[in-house]
């Protein structure tokens, strides 16, 4: 990679070829990112809007509906057929809200919890491994590539996240 220096600013001339590399890389690595909890959701017969509809409700207890299609980017028909299996399976709770009784806000039951937990440790731990083996520096600037390729709206949403430490 030909670096060079103008005005301060580093530039990084990235070829094609380096490109379809880091593409190619990011499709092999998604794919080991989701094979372990795609072979737990499985057994279950769910699939990956399950897995990011029990993240997200885990990581923001009470969050709404709205709130939930605005993060995943699905239709509301796609998003109300995961969550009625999650909650006829007994894994998430649908509460009527307080201020709006048209909200429904919704958290995981202890038994979403106990899956959630089960997803999350297995990428976790191929995610531990993975920063581990590459180190600190690269775990930032890999932390730094993610957050410029999201889309400005999911920015908001991962850096609201992010700020609630929660």
């Amino acid at each position: 990679m030909a670096e060079g220096s103008v005005g301060g600013e580093t530039l990084l001339f990235l070829t094609d070829e380096q490109l379809r590399k880091g593409i190619e890389a990011m499709f092999f690595a998604y794919r080991g990112f989701t094979a372990d909890p795609d072979r737990i959701l499985e057994r279950m017969d769910y699939g990956r809007a399950h897995h990011r509809a029990l993240h997200f409700i885990h990581r923001s207890p009470g969050t709404t509906v709205n709130n939930l299609l605005s993060i995943l980017g699905v239709t509301k028909q796609s998003l109300n057929r995961v969550l009625r299996s999650l909650i006829d399976d007994g894994l998430v709770e649908s509460r009527v809200g307080r201020k709006d009784r048209r909200e429904r806000h919704l958290f995981l039951t202890e038994k979403g919890a106990e899956l959630e937990r089960e997803l999350s440790d297995a990428q976790r731990a191929r995610m531990r491994a993975a920063y581990r083996a590459a180190g600190p520096a690269a775990v930032q600037g890999f932390r730094t590539v993610l957050e410029a390729m999201m889309d400005p709206e999911m920015r908001r949403h991962y850096q609201s996240m992010k700020e609630s430490g929660s």
